[in-house]
């Protein structure tokens, strides 16, 4: 439909250049009557007649379905308008005394196919969140076979009770347990948990979920429709085709017009015609003026102009706008909720506090954790490993798998290891240890020739705009929620030190779908912010949906809004923006109409008895200054 109606409108343009040419009235205006020939008002007229309907089909075609839906709108208004030009100045042409008005129509056409191009491109086309959804799957599978060898088969052939073999770095390629093998699986995106989580035999394992640095043997449970994305799948298409359409402002001022137009039209006629027993001719001129005058040159660029400046101000500022009726209504939010991991958060780790014992200081325990950190490609190990400005000369360096590792660091054997081993090697950690761990670290200890010497906190770093965000909001009367599939220790401490009214911790990608439906029950309008499949769901059951830009494709795909630099301070630019726009468009909308409230009396003839008479010629050019002092306002909106 945006091909189609960026078509009508070239092709209608480059014929209104001569009919602008040939028309009577304009020739007269610019002096160039001496271009006149013989026949040419017939010329003019088949030029007329091919915008007419060719350009004007359109908004033809969407008469005839206002009328039977009973909803007249702007199709209405504009068809009427171009019909009664067209038809009036066709019997100028070949039958009544007067002046036609066909540039009239062609120069509306070209502005009514113009405004509805530019709206249309600024509307969100069909999201393609499913089936970036899709493309998480990996393509195929490695499938154990009964001898133990392996080959490699389409997910489509996969079947509950097969074995598949997932090697560090791949996708795993269904839902299952895990039979052999140890790893850390990165379900950050799925469940919106931060860290990689363990996996040994007997766990749980998510279809879509990335496999860290080991291998490992899975048994399919569920495959197909059964599995735990395709209802992620299932929970976006649902909420996207429940979401309500917000009528556009534009349609209900045309509304109004039409009447207007229909009405005031047939009652000047009628009392020209009738009661003052004017020629037929005058009746037709004065009809016809009062339609020309309510035709919506202004009122079909009065929306769509504003919107063509405040996306490209959006996009200035890292925000693409992918559904304007959600952005509109961004205006009108009162809660906004934020999920944490890679939306509040970095979603990575860094290593927020040292501590030290044994005669060590924090600076060498971090030194010797980082050096054995260095050979591993665990994410907590990187964190680690980054944290230190330099690092020993390491030997016989191991992996404990789903414990830690070991080796030797500067003629010493140093252990990096998890809270697990320390209970499995009957140690007790310190008070100050557990006290962290209790705000939400991830805490790992470190043991030098046999001894615990130190620990090291790590956490998903606060971006440092969350915390000037949720400010700001608040200064705005919005309530700020968080959610997310993380445990509710480290939800408290992000909460906490945020500030933020509630949250929502250990939510389930559904669960987080159904948590926005039970803020909405509450009378709040919602903008959910996020960036991971496990946000998807909410993101389209939300008002308003704004995804991170650097989230996944999904995320992105089902938001009304995306935020390219990954700055939560840009959701406050959306909701001053959304306002600075709404504002815009109703002085817009009051312009494109208010004009009528005197130039229809005048056209229509009220003040003729004091030789006061608005020729179609000034009720054009009244016309065409509404239209101009709507694009000056919507350029205004910049400043």
């Amino acid at each position: 439909m945006i091909a189609d109606f960026r078509r009508r409108f070239w092709i209608s343009l480059a014929l209104t250049v001569p009919i602008l040419f040939l028309s009577p009235m304009l020739r007269k205006l610019l002096g160039l009557g001496a271009l006149a020939f013989p026949g040419d008002r017939y010329l003019l007229f088949g030029l007329a007649s091919v915008v007419y309907f060719y350009g004007g089909w359109p908004f033809l075609r969407g008469l005839f379905s206002e009328v039977q839906q009973r909803r007249p709108g702007m199709m209405t208004l504009i068809a009427v308008a171009i019909t009664t030009a067209y038809g009036y100045s066709s019997l100028v042409t070949f039958v009544l005394p007067g002046k036609v008005f066909f540039w009239e129509l062609a120069t509306l056409i070209d502005i009514m196919l113009l405004g509805h191009w530019i709206e249309m491109r600024s509307v969100m086309g069909a999201s393609r969140a499913l089936e970036e959804l899709a493309r998480l799957m990996p393509s195929a599978a490695h499938r154990i076979l009964s001898e133990g060898s392996t080959e490699e088969v389409p997910l489509e052939a996969l079947r509950p009770g097969d074995r598949v073999l997932v090697r560090p770095g791949e996708k795993i390629p269904a839902d299952g347990w895990v039979v052999e093998g140890r790893s850390a699986v990165n379900e950050a995106m799925l469940t919106g948990e931060s860290r990689p989580v363990e996996k040994g035999p007997g766990d749980e394992v998510i279809g879509g979920a990335v496999n860290g640095e080991g291998s490992l043997v899975v048994e399919i449970t569920r495959t197909g429709a059964e599995s735990f994305l395709s209802q992620v799948i299932e929970l976006v298409r649902e909420a996207q085709e429940s979401k309500s359409r917000t009528q556009d402002l534009a349609n209900r001022a045309a509304f109004w017009l039409t009447l207007i137009a229909l009405s005031g039209g047939a009652l000047t006629f009628f009392v020209w015609e009738v009661f003052l027993k004017k020629d037929l001719a005058f009746a037709l001129e004065r009809t016809v003026t009062v339609m020309v005058i309510t035709c919506p040159h202004a009122l079909g660029l009065a929306v769509p102009l504003v919107v063509a400046v405040s996306t490209a101000l959006a996009a200035k500022r890292g925000l693409l706008i992918r559904n304007r009726a959600a952005f509109e209504q961004a205006r009108n939010l009162t809660a906004v909720v934020f999920d944490k991991t890679g939306t509040l958060t970095e979603g990575r780790f860094g290593v927020t506090k040292v501590l030290a014992w044994e005669g060590h200081s924090p600076e060498e325990i971090l030194r010797l954790a980082a050096s054995v950190e260095t050979h591993s490609e665990h994410p907590i190990a990187r964190a680690v490993a980054e944290a230190a400005s330099e690092t020993y000369p390491v030997e016989d360096f191991r992996a404990l798998p789903g414990r830690g590792a070991r080796a030797r660091v500067a003629e010493r054997e140093v252990l990096v290891v998890s809270p697990g081993y320390l209970r499995e090697a009957g140690l007790e950690p310190p008070a100050e240890a557990l006290e962290l761990s209790e705000k939400g670290h991830t805490v790992v200890f470190v043991l030098v020739e046999g001894k615990l010497s130190g620990a090291i906190a790590l956490s998903d770093r606060i971006r440092p705009e969350s915390r000037e965000a949720i400010s700001a909001l608040k200064a705005r009367g919005l309530k700020c929620f968080m959610l997310t599939g993380d445990n509710a220790r480290v939800a408290r401490a992000v909460s906490e030190e945020l500030g933020l009214d509630e949250f929502f911790a250990e939510v389930l990608p559904q669960e987080k779908a159904e948590k926005i439906r039970e803020v909405k029950a509450r009378g709040e309008i919602v903008a959910m912010t996020g960036d991971g499949v496990n946000d998807a769901p909410a993101l389209a059951e939300a008002h308003v949906g704004i995804a991170i830009g650097a989230g996944t494709e999904v995320a992105i795909e089902t938001a009304d809004i995306v935020l390219v630099r990954n700055n939560p301070l840009d959701v406050v630019t959306i909701i001053d923006l959304a306002r600075a726009t709404y504002r815009k468009m109703v002085q817009n909308l009051f312009w494109a109409t208010g004009y009528n409230a005197v130039a229809i009396p005048l056209a229509a003839g009220v003040l003729y008895q004091y030789g006061v008479l608005l020729s179609p010629a000034m009720g054009a050019v009244l016309m065409s200054l509404s239209t101009v002092i709507v694009a000056l306002n919507a350029r205004r909106l910049k400043i």
